[in-house]
Order: structure tokens, then sequence, then C-alpha cells
């Protein structure tokens, strides 16, 4: 087998109560790698001829769970997340950090591909070759930390008298939802660890929507052989200096930059976003270091940049709210967006949109547009069930998530359809657009980074003409901007140690090292990352059942991002419409689709993919 893989993946059919184990030949694995390359195309090899058809909340639908050959080498594991998403009914690979792809390396398995339903929850425990499907029902309807809490005593118990000639054990890793995921809402995440969580693309929904309430693994092996271990142990003394030189993101994590993105940048989500200004200095990064951190340099899987940190309310209304210090994105999301400035409060709701099962930027973003719609007079308070929704009432917000998340009552319910799909139906019910109140491209919210002020890492087209929509992480320049994030996401590492500076080329000498392959940058560039994005391009255009994306109108900012700035130093400043029109043309020709934005003929036969271009063709 190839260096980096276990050679094996899971095939588990819920509704026939089926386990198998499936392989991929290695021509496969070098041309799609892992994790959200290999993910698109066994999505389209199996639902790929009657894409449209396929509910992504129906049993038809994958929920796969995918390592790649780097995930566990290259430090800071993790796990892509990817299916038919409930978002924009395309395909989006979105990655979490954590020990559960390791434990699924050391068991033997390179990943886990789930399909049909249940008839009663359930959770997955892969112990080595030993892999069962369990009842969940004591487990449904619990919050995320009580599930991890519960789970790990369980599971653990039970593995220490099974493998007592271990000695004590390492408690097994997991992958779980909460509530939002159970009640089918599209903003759900996959959760890890407490709390890391995978939030594009409502895969939380896909999982409650088979009755799967986690996944668990333990694994009692090693990780799979190398090509080359000696130029490996090189590469990660080198990755290790690089990474102990990244500074303010060891130091902080990406929280350091909750201050700078607003007062500097322009450019952070302030009351669903009418404004990307301010100066409020309550948000700096050490209003969360020196008052709520209990544990300052918490990484993952053989970290060395250790970003992540772990913060606790100590005192006052919200004391014992427990969470991963919030990131930028929540920071941001649940700070500014919803008019809080108080380092407390905004640990309080993440922590609580955590415990639900919310993606933090996606539930966020569907928590100021409501708020926004209130303000307007277009939500009453009769609508909210006597909910009175205003800017920086924390308990307010913490209420309208849980109501959301349980879909307990009318608009409730229409919110937890997302932001896109609530605007559409709000509009209809209300006889009024608010359409340009959702922040959110081909039904993905948008990350907390602003277009307008051109200061930040996202400019013009980056959300419009991503295959990934409002992903932050995936965003696009030109035709080879946005092939690093796809090669990080596939071969499945985290990708926050470029951030900071170059990694010359490390990245690809590790992966020669662990597969043996000589693929180049180039290669990847030109062919392998265009092919997958290519599949993805399909899935998005196809989409359906209920929502089809028509490009170009829909290869498009919100309309909010052409609003001028109404404040800071940037003030005016936003894209014009004819510009991003040009830029959208530019990259449609540089990336190989046709004017309207579908892939060309010549182009998917080129990259190998004649079954896309069929498929493309009832479109042309």
């Amino acid at each position: 087998m190839v260096g980096g893989y276990a050679g094996k993946f899971l095939d588990i059919d819920l509704s026939e109560e089926k386990i198998r184990e499936v392989s991929f030949p290695e021509d496969v694995l070098r041309r799609y790698i892992g994790g959200r390359g290999l993910g698109a195309r066994i999505l389209w090899d199996r639902l790929g001829s009657r894409w449209e058809e396929v509910d992504p909340l129906g049993p038809e639908n994958l929920f796969l769970a995918l390592t790649g050959p780097l995930t566990g080498y290259f430090h800071g594991a993790r796990i892509c997340i990817t299916g038919k998403s409930p978002q924009n009914n395309g395909i989006i690979g979105s990655t979490v950090s954590g020990e559960f792809p390791i434990e699924l390396k050391c068991a033997g398995w390179d990943g886990v591909i789930v399909s049909g339903k249940a008839e009663e929850p359930v959770y997955i425990l892969i112990d080595d070759d030993r892999v069962e499907v369990r009842d969940a029902k004591h487990l449904w309807g619990k919050d995320a930390k009580t599930t991890l809490k519960t789970l790990t005593k369980e599971v653990k118990e039970e593995l220490d008298s099974r493998h007592s000639r271990y000695g004590i054990l390492k408690e097994p890793s997991m992958i779980y939802i909460g509530p939002a995921g159970e009640n089918l809402v599209r903003a759900a995440a996959v959760e890890q660890k407490w709390s890391h969580a995978a939030g594009y693309g409502g895969y939380g929904a896909v999982m409650g929507s088979k009755n799967l309430k986690a996944i668990v693994a333990k694994g009692t092996g090693p990780l799979p052989q190398v090509a080359d271990i000696e130029e490996l142990k090189k590469l990660i003394s080198e990755y290790e200096e690089i990474a102990l030189s990244r500074d303010r993101i060891r130091r902080w994590g990406t929280g350091y930059t909750s201050y700078e993105v607003g007062s500097q940048r322009s450019s952070e989500p302030v009351r669903n976003w009418q404004e990307e200004w301010h100066d409020e200095k309550a948000l700096g990064g050490d209003r969360f270091d020196l008052r709520y951190w209990v544990k300052r340099y918490w990484g993952d899987y053989g970290c060395a940049v250790t970003c992540m940190k772990l913060a606790v309310v100590k005192a006052g209304p919200y004391k014992g709210a427990i969470t991963d210090n919030p990131d930028y994105e929540l920071q941001a999301y649940l700070g500014p967006n919803l008019g809080v400035f108080d380092a407390g409060s905004i640990i309080y709701l993440s922590s609580l949109m955590e415990d639900l099962g919310y993606s933090g930027i996606n539930g966020g973003n569907i928590l100021a547009f409501a708020a926004e719609l209130y303000q307007r007079g277009i939500l009453t308070k009769d609508d909210l069930d006597g909910l009175e929704l205003r800017w920086g009432d924390v308990e307010a917000f913490a209420e309208l998530a849980r109501r959301i998340a349980t879909r307990d009552g009318t608009y409730f319910d229409i919110l937890a359809e997302g932001t896109y799909r609530a605007a559409l139906k709000i509009s209809e019910l209300k006889g009024v657009d608010v359409l340009p109140y959702a922040v959110q491209v081909k039904g993905v919210e948008v990350g907390a980074h602003g277009i307008r002020s051109e200061k930040d890492y996202t400019l013009d087209i980056c959300y419009a003409c991503s295959v990934q929509g409002g992903d932050h992480t995936s965003t696009v320049r030109d035709a080879y901007s946005d092939m690093a994030m796809v090669f990080a996401d596939s071969a499945v590492y985290c990708a926050v140690i470029r951030w900071g500076g170059n990694l010359n080329g490390l990245d690809w000498r590790f992966l020669r090292a662990v597969t043996g392959w000589d693929i180049t940058e180039e290669e990847w560039n030109r062919e392998l990352g265009h092919r997958i994005i290519h599949i993805q391009r399909a899935a998005e255009l196809l989409g359906g059942p209920d929502v089809r994306w028509k490009p170009p109108r829909d290869d498009d900012n919100p309309p909010r991002f052409y609003e001028p700035l109404p404040s800071g130093p940037y003030k005016g400043s936003a894209p014009t419409r004819s510009e991003i029109a040009k830029r959208r043309r530019e990259y449609y020709d540089a990336i190989g689709w046709d004017e309207n934005g579908i892939p060309r003929s010549d182009v998917l036969k080129r990259l190998g993919l004649p079954d896309v271009d069929k498929a493309l063709e009832k479109i042309r």
C-alpha cells in the first residue's frame, strides 16, 4: 500500500445494517489524495447520475468522514467531513481538528462512508477491526458536552476491560452532533473534542437525518508506514522551527485579530454587516487572555502551533460557561455581529452554540439576520413568541438560538432552514424582499471577513466564485489561489501553519516523504486540484432538489457588500457591480468555464471527467 494510507475504508449502510470494507486503487488515490478531493469523487461516482434528485437530508445521501495521507504526519490532525450539503446542495469539504482521525487511522481505516438511515438513534463504535452500530437513544436530545462526557465514560470503561493487556487506555475520540443536528438545522455542525467544529456544509444535519449521534474510534495499532521515514523526521524538525516562529498565532490563536480586523481593516461584521468598523477595545486579545483563559497552549495531536486556548467565565451571570476560547470567527459572529462587545458574553454565547451543535459562523449569521429583520419591523414580537431581539441583548440571542435549534415555533422553524432559505420564505410570508439582508453566497453564510475595504485577504470575487460559497477558508482570487486550500483539505492537515509566512514547499515535501509520490505544486495547481474544483462546480450547478443556482446571477456577492461602508477609515468604500462582473468573467475564462460559468467540455475531457461533462449537457 502507498505510504500514509491504511488502505481501507468503512462503508456502513444504516438502513440495511450492513458493514463492509472498501478500498480504492492507487491511481484514484493519487488523483484525488483524500478528504475533500476523494470525497468529491466518491460522491460523484455514487450519486452524480441523479444528483439533482438526491435530498441532502434523505437516506440516499452519504455522510463521509475522511482522513488524508498527511493526517498524523503533518502536525495538527484533522478529519474532512463531506457529503451533499444541506446548505448549497453541492459538495463542501469541511475539516475539524482533534484526535479522531488519528484513532481512526491507528484502527486501520482511512475513512468512514455512511449511507441510509437507522430506525432509531445510533452511534458507531470502531475498535480496531471490530465495528458496531449501537443504540444511542439515551444520548438523543443531549447537548454537545453531555454527549461527549457520557459517551467517553461509557466507551472507555468497556475498552479498558476489553484491552486490559494495554493497561489504562487514553480515552477514545469521536465526532458527534448536538440538538441542532438532530433537528436537521441546516447550520448544524459536526463536532469533535470540546468543542471544535466542522461548520460549513451543514453536515451535522446529515448525521441527524441518519439518526446518527456519533462515531467513536479507538485504535491500538501504529500509524501507517511511510515511504521515507528519515526524510520525514527531518521535515518534522523543520516544521517545528517554523511553527515556533509563528509567535502571535501561538500566543493568541486567531482571536488576536478580533480588534484589528474591525478597527484597522474595517472588515468585521457589525450588526449583520450594516457596518464593518468598530473601535471597541474590549475585544482585544488580552481581554480574553487575562480574565478568561484557563489553558493557554492547547494543541491537537502533535501540533507545535497550539493556537487553541481554553476559556471559562469565572463570575457573573454566565459563570461556568466553558469552551474553546472563541477564535476570530466566533468572536466576530457572536460578538460585534450581534452588537455584543463583552468578552465574557461572547464566551457564553460560543459555549451555548457549541452545546446546541451549531456552526458558530453560520448560526451567528442567522441570529443577526433575524435581528435586523426585527430592527426593521419585518419580524415582530408576536412572530417571535414574545422575544424582543435588540442588538447587544445576550439573553435574547441565547433564547433565539435555543428556539431555532429545536424548531420551536413557526418563524424559528423557518430560520432553522438557514439564512438563504429563510429569506425566501419570510419574503413570501411578509410580502417584502428580505434577501438584501441575507449575507450569504449560494446558500452558505459568509465568513467573518468583508470585502468592501479591500484591506483583508478577502477581495472582490473571493466568495462569489468559490465552489464552497461563503467559506472564508476557500476563497477565490484567480485560477490558482484556491488550490493550496484544496490540497490542505484533501491531504487533510491543518492549514493554520500557513498564516504568517511561506512554507517553502514544506507540505509538498511532506507528501513525497509520506507517500513516495512525486506530485509537484505545479501539477496540483494545473490539473489535480482543478479536477476536484470542477466536480464540486458541477454538483453545485446541478443542485436540487429544492434549490438550484444559475450563474452568473448567483456567482455574486451579497447585496450588502455593494453598499458603501458607512463608517470608519474606509467610509464610502465598496466594489461596483461592473468591477465584480469583469473579475468574474476573467475568472471564468482562467479556470476553464464558459461565459455562463459552466465548465467547458474540452476542459473536463482534458481533466479526465467525461462523466461530469455528460451530466452538465442538460444545463448548457
